[in-house]
């Protein structure tokens, strides 16, 4: 399965509110949803929070998380009439596409949550490169051992995904981000409290930066909007 990430930008003139109006509402339910080989669909709304990291901030407001069974079907989607002359065709009307990040990856899910999930969770993703210096398979296993051990013991954690770039992204060099890092709390005091708590000072922020390239580390916290629930993977 290909879990990917598409993190979108407000088009020059549309505010954030009017960018996710027309994301959930119009965008994902008239063009999106209609691409058959997607098997669940949401979009990620941007709520304003002071702990999100990254310099320069990300001037994205929303995140469209798709899921694809395979290569086979996301090439096909790609060709496909909903998507050239649908999808395709509506993002000017209310996306910088120019801005768009694109991120292909394969799940782990390091910490279970219910499904379906709390309306009132908040999620902040984090897209993560690695360190300089760092092999991808080095960082791939500790993403998912001494990392996770550390973020498991975060207060009030309720879900932990962590997304690894797929293979394919590095066949012609480096990909832009390695990884995408998730986490659901209850909501933005309980996720407040768990980084400004001495676990994530003495834990999880010395697992991170034994892995993660400070420059290259950004976050954004959202609310879930489900378009097509599917299994709620």
């Amino acid at each position: 399965m290909i879990h990917q990430f598409i993190f979108g930008a407000p088009k020059p003139g549309f505010t954030a509110q009017q960018f996710q109006d027309y994301w959930v509402n119009v965008h994902a339910v008239k063009f999106a949803s209609k691409i058959k080989q997607i098997r669940q669909y949401l979009v990620d709304t941007r709520i304003p929070f002071d702990g999100d990291v990254g310099r320069p901030a990300l001037p994205h407001q929303g995140i469209a998380e798709i899921w694809l069974r395979n290569a086979e079907e996301q090439l096909a989607s790609l060709q496909s009439e909903e998507f050239l002359q649908g999808a395709r065709l509506d993002e000017p009307n209310w996306a910088a596409f120019w801005s768009t990040i694109v991120v292909d990856t394969v799940a782990h899910e390091l910490v279970p949550g219910p499904k379906p999930r709390p309306e009132s969770w908040v999620k902040v993703t984090t897209l993560i490169k690695r360190r300089p210096g760092l092999p991808l398979d080095t960082y791939r296993k500790q993403s998912l051992e001494s990392y996770a051990a550390a973020v498991a013991g975060l207060p009030g954690l309720r879900r932990h995904l962590h997304c690894h770039t797929v293979d394919g992204a590095y066949t012609f060099g480096e990909a832009g981000f390695d990884g995408v890092d998730q986490l659901w709390f209850d909501d933005v005091d309980a996720l407040r409290a768990a980084l400004s708590s001495a676990h994530h000072a003495r834990r999880v922020k010395p697992e991170l930066e034994a892995i993660a390239d400070p420059a290259h580390v950004f976050s954004m916290t959202c609310k879930e909007n489900w378009i097509i629930p599917g299994e709620l993977v």
